[in-house]
């Protein structure tokens, strides 16, 4: 809400008392008359009763890049398609004008977008509920087996105090203590190395959201193109002007350009001010021309604007001493009527009707490229007055905003990793279909759907759900609202979508969406209800945001199925203990030592690996996938962790055989024997653990085909488990907290074949699932 309070003017020029005063803006009342002039932001919506030359930038509210020219007429039956209308904290780019106000707060179009983005709830991401189940899950485990055990040893041994002690350790050894503040850390180290690639996560769990998402709905201008109108091709009479290889345009189409033009070139990065179409002109014409001195030796007598109604702008020039000329620009059809000459070779020629219908279809040819096309033309002026006929066709200026080069091959990475790209934008339908093709949004015959504004107010929700199927489809002329309903129809298909958007009328849609992205460049209140921001507002920043997302996800599986792993080797001593009546092999605080001390900086490893080479040629993860699945606890408990057990248990019954212990002696805690059998335990597993950690590092691929060194964490993360292990097997006080002791090494060679063990058979499940085994996808793979 603050960030809409931002968008309204602090103060306006109101008539009060007969007198222009200026006030604060919430002090408006509706009936005030305002003036607004250029560069003002609109205080409050008001209809027009004055105006001279006012276009107004309504991108913030509509999203419609091309700058707005007001009239005092309008009967569009579309509020915010009136002519008439101007609408709070809006832009005022030229001309100046009065207006009524008729509304303010929240009865303004941008105080409703505020009530909207306002009442839209923010949508639970994919991950929260993934670690709100596996949290669940793995809680019924831990309290079922803590109860199971309890029961069973107090059956058994009738000592409800110790039993108790041994149902909470194996609750213990059950929850993966550090499972939680790994998945922070590890979309912490996410967002990082995200934000090196331009993309700034707000809300840590939304990493992974981009790792799941099915459908991006993005905008037009800005994202998929350049946001910098330039012009792209040139014509005389006929002929094609070589734009890209500089061709020098005559006199006369540079005089047009520039003389017939309110913009102006500044410093910065625009590098005008004033419409985008002129200023692309004047950018054109700067290449063969000096404006300045063009615009100082030719002095305007008149000018008549460019008229909604009458689709042309036309000024008379002083040129030459005693001569005076007409320059002219505005839309084909009314300046091709306008003339009786055509330009051609240098000499004006009369026109011909067959002229005209050629120039028709050129114009038609340029525009088909989604290309802005203004026509010129001029005439020798005898008075200072508007003229409607004697003009000599000149040329086509096409103006376009060119696609981002990189956006092209990031849309085809979408569909190759099975993401359907949407492009929602206010802009003309001609115009958003000559870029979605060229961005890449057809092939294999698959052409786009087009689907305006009003087309979507009329389609029934089966009607637009059937829509949605389409591979390409494209939202043109659409309203705030629209667009929620957009992201809203995608989402009760079972899509998860990411919204892309800059300004104040993609708030709702941005929120509402699984995942909402907004543009560095766009207004605070889009970046506000977003996710995430794109620092350089290009497209294809968010295709590699997904690739990380993916990643992360992938890599949350590798440190679960890690961390699960060594559950079985600190439950099963808990359980030997009790049906075996053996010492216990290993302490609750040898437990915590692996998981939160050996575990942790591993898992932290396993966080930062680097995708795996099909990580963006798979389809997007189903909703259903979970981040615990039977696969995962297979592999887990099943496979790695009893072999981890064996090994701890080989050492421990090595040391105690080794050292006089016979089967049913009991020990105390404080015995040097039993403590060195429990460390030979740890131990172990550490050992185990390393191994494990290794094979982990890949799902599919062979761990063998990762280098050691293209993850330093990992080495750093061996380093840190055999520093622990030594520590607590060596340092006088450590052994006091612990309750170990040093043993001799040669026992710790006899977990060495655990760990090949270990390591091989994980290689071997890999091998069967690239090989598409049945057997190893539909129980293995995880």
């Amino acid at each position: 809400m603050a960030s809409f309070r931002q968008l309204i003017p602090p103060v306006a020029k109101v008539l009060r008392d007969g007198e222009i005063k200026e006030i604060l803006a919430p002090e408006l009342v509706v009936g005030d008359v305002i003036f607004i002039e250029e560069g003002d932001k609109v205080p409050a919506d008001g209809r027009l009763i004055e105006e001279n030359t006012l276009k107004v930038d309504n991108s913030s509210l509509t999203g419609e890049a091309e700058p707005q020219l007001r009239s005092l007429e309008c009967t569009h039956p579309n509020i915010l398609e009136c002519r008439n209308m101007v609408f709070s904290g809006t832009l005022v780019l030229t001309g100046n004008g009065k207006a009524v106000v008729y509304g303010t707060g929240h009865n303004t179009q941008m105080g409703k977008l505020a009530t909207l983005t306002e009442q839209t709830t923010s949508v639970e991401t994919p991950l929260r509920k993934e670690l709100n189940n596996f949290i669940r899950i793995i809680s019924i485990i831990a309290i079922f087996l803590g109860i199971s055990f309890f029961t069973i040893g107090f059956v058994t041994q009738d000592l409800f105090l110790l039993n108790l002690i041994f149902a909470i350790g194996i609750i213990v050894a059950n929850v993966p203590e550090g499972l939680l503040p790994t998945v922070t850390l590890s979309l912490s180290l996410a967002s990082k190395r995200m934000a090196k690639r331009n993309a700034l996560i707000k809300r840590l769990e939304s990493v992974e959201t981009l790792g799941s998402t099915t459908v991006i709905c993005t905008d037009k201008t800005g994202t998929l193109t350049q946001n910098k109108m330039a012009i792209h091709s040139m014509t005389l009479g006929f002929e094609q002007i070589d734009v890209s290889n500089g061709e020098v345009p005559p006199d006369i189409l540079m005089k047009v350009a520039v003389l017939c033009n309110n913009s102006r070139l500044v410093e910065g990065p625009s590098r005008y001010k004033g419409d985008p179409t002129e200023g692309a002109l004047l950018m054109y014409a700067s290449k063969f021309a000096d404006i300045d001195l063009m615009r100082e030796n030719n002095t305007r007598l008149k000018e008549y604007s460019f008229d909604s109604l009458k689709e042309r702008m036309q000024v008379i020039y002083h040129t030459y001493p005693g001569e005076q000329e007409s320059y002219l620009k505005g839309a084909t059809e009314v300046v091709i009527k306008m003339c009786d000459h055509i330009l051609m070779d240098g000499d004006e020629v009369p026109i011909t009707e067959d002229d005209r219908n050629k120039l028709l279809d050129m114009h038609l040819k340029i525009a088909g490229r989604g290309e802005r096309v203004l026509a010129l033309a001029y005439r020798r002026a005898d008075e200072e007055i508007e003229y409607d006929t004697g003009f000599t066709f000149i040329g086509f200026a096409g103006a376009v905003d060119p696609h981002r080069p990189e956006v092209k091959d990031a849309i085809h990475k979408c569909h190759q990793a099975g993401i359907k790209v949407v492009m929602i934008t206010g802009d003309h339908p001609v115009t958003a279909l000559s870029i979605a093709k060229n961005v890449g949004f057809s092939s294999n015959g698959h052409e786009p759907v087009m689907i305006t504004g009003a087309e979507l107010d009329k389609l029934s929700i089966d009607e637009l759900s059937k829509k949605l199927k389409a591979p390409y489809i494209i939202f043109a002329r659409t309203s705030p609202v629209q667009k929620l309903k957009i992201v809203q129809a995608f989402q009760s298909r079972g899509e998860i979508v990411t919204m892309t958007g800059d300004g104040v009328n993609d708030a709702p849609a941005i929120k509402n969406a699984d995942m909402g992205v907004a543009m560095g460049s766009g207004t605070d209140v889009a970046r506000e209800s977003a996710d995430m921001i794109l620092l350089d507002d290009n497209f294809a920043t968010i295709v590699n945001a997904v690739e990380e997302g993916r990643t992360v996800f992938d890599n949350i599986k590798k440190f679960i199925a890690y961390i699960l792993t060594s559950n079985i080797p600190e439950i099963l001593p808990f359980i030997a203990f009790v049906l075996l009546s053996i010492p216990l092999p290993m302490n609750v605080q040898l437990i915590l030592a692996i998981d939160l001390g050996t575990d942790i900086l591993p898992a932290l490893a396993l966080a930062v690996e680097k995708g795996e080479g099909d990580i963006m040629k798979r389809p997007p993860r189903s909703k259903y996938e979970r981040l615990l699945t039977p696969q995962v606890l297979l592999t887990s408990y099943g496979m790695k962790g009893p072999i981890e057990a064996l090994a701890g248990f080989t050492c421990y019954f090595a040391v105690l055989l080794d050292g006089g212990w016979t089967w049913g002696q009991a020990l105390l805690s404080n015995d040097l024997l039993y403590r060195q059998a429990i460390m030979a335990f740890f131990a172990a597993v550490i050992v185990c653990q390393i191994a494990n950690l290794l094979v982990s590092r890949t799902r599919i691929e062979s761990a063998l085909s990762r280098n050691m060194f293209t993850n330093k964490m990992i080495l750093l993360a061996v380093v840190s488990e055999l520093v622990i292990l030594s520590m607590i097997m060596f340092h006088p006080f450590a052994n006091k907290i612990f309750g170990t002791a040093p043993f001799s090494m040669e026992y710790l060679v006899l977990a060495m074949p655990f760990a090949i063990l270990l390591f091989v058979q994980d290689e071997i499940r890999k091998y069967y699932i690239r090989k598409g085994s049945l057997l190893a996808k539909t129980f293995l793979k995880w």
